[in-house]
């Protein structure tokens, strides 16, 4: 029975941390320990690496969004780097204007790192086929490589419904939020695929399972720099058409995540603060539908051993059937709790893919 108490407690204060108390502590420090970013109004040479596998619907528009950007035109190029398309993509992306780099099939970080090996640029930008920069993006982007503290920039990503109109949900702000008070701490524990660059410099060829998002920061401070967040360079996407579309993309994304922690070395060389972030924001948000399946398990077996048990329960049993009956927060943080759970199953039986494919409905 005390084996059961403690991983009771070990589960709920852990749950409890990842999800509120970290949070919450790392809005509070960053408004006493403050690092600022010496940013300023700088012109690097960059180039815009578009990874596409099969992206004919969108590639042209992609291009002419990217050619429209308010930078200096002789400081940019831009790449497409085709994971082996089978359609138009590349002949439509090179009348459009951009450089193309061929690849056998491999995924789209095997593309990225293939692409980036021919670049000799100061700064390297990456976004997906299916997303659109503001006007000023770019010149928002890089601003921080003024710092020369830092390697990484990530952007904002704006979710939109097909009318246009803001599609952000509490939980996509509050990660936001999060992020925003790491990049102020130190550095971010993870960017998005929309919208972000690298000093070419700085670039480190990752394994092609596991993706920038989560890798990329993390070695940064592993190399001594620092990854920030630019909630001014604004991206914008359409978000997933159904609940489920978006479970199974998290999955997807989750598979990679569980990759990078069990494989990755994420701990090695970081900064002690930088530790902490890592290990509350990622190892544990990730474990959560595990901790959440030991804190259900512990609380029916202790349910009749006092008040606090049953109190836990019940409040599991209420998310449980809010998210039953549509209750959209209860919902979203349900089904996203236990796609963590299914990409760890898809992980150990399977292992992860490198290649993917088009995200039918974000087009």
């Amino acid at each position: 029975m005390v084996a059961v108490v403690v991983l009771f407690w070990v589960s709920l204060g852990a749950l409890v941390w990842t999800h509120a108390l970290y949070p919450l502590a790392t809005w509070a420090l960053a408004l006493v320990r403050d690092r600022p970013v010496a940013k300023a109004d700088v012109l690097p040479t960059v180039t815009i690496v578009v990874a596409a596998h099969n992206e004919e619907p969108v590639i042209v528009r992609r291009i002419e969004n990217l050619r429209a950007l308010d930078y200096p035109t002789d400081l940019v190029e831009i790449v497409v780097t085709s994971d082996a398309s089978t359609d138009a993509t590349e002949q439509l992306a090179a009348d459009a204007g951009a450089r193309i780099v061929g690849n056998p099939r491999g995924g789209k970080v095997a593309a990225q790192n293939h692409a980036v090996r021919k670049l000799s640029s100061d700064v390297v930008a990456f976004t997906d086929a299916n997303s659109t920069w503001a006007p000023d993006a770019l010149r928002m982007l890089v601003r921080a490589f003024a710092d020369r503290d830092v390697a990484y920039v990530c952007g904002r990503l704006n979710v939109l419904a097909d009318d246009g109109r803001n599609k952000e949900g509490l939980y996509w702000r509050y990660e936001l939020s999060v992020r925003k008070a790491e990049s102020r701490l130190d550095s971010v524990t993870g960017g998005n695929g929309s919208i972000y660059a690298v000093r070419r410099a700085e670039y480190v060829d990752v394994d092609p399972r596991f993706g920038h998002d989560l890798s990329l920061p993390y070695l940064m401070v592993q190399r001594g720099r620092r990854a920030v967040y630019e909630p001014e360079a604004h991206a914008y996407e359409r978000a997933t058409p159904t609940t489920g579309d978006e479970y199974r993309r998290k999955v997807r994304m989750f598979e990679h995540c569980w990759a990078i922690v069990i494989e990755g070395k994420m701990l090695r060389r970081l900064r002690p603060l930088y530790f902490v972030e890592i290990v509350s924001h990622r190892h544990l948000r990730y474990a959560s539908g595990i901790l959440h399946l030991v804190l259900l398990g512990t609380s029916i077996a202790l349910v009749l051993h006092g008040t606090i048990y049953a109190v836990a329960l019940g409040l599991q049993l209420g998310v449980l059937a809010a998210a039953l009956v549509g209750v959209g927060i209860a919902r979203y943080y349900v089904l996203i709790t236990w796609a963590t759970v299914q990409a760890l199953v898809n992980y150990v039986r399977r292992g992860v893919p490198s290649t993917w494919d088009v995200a039918e409905g974000t087009r």
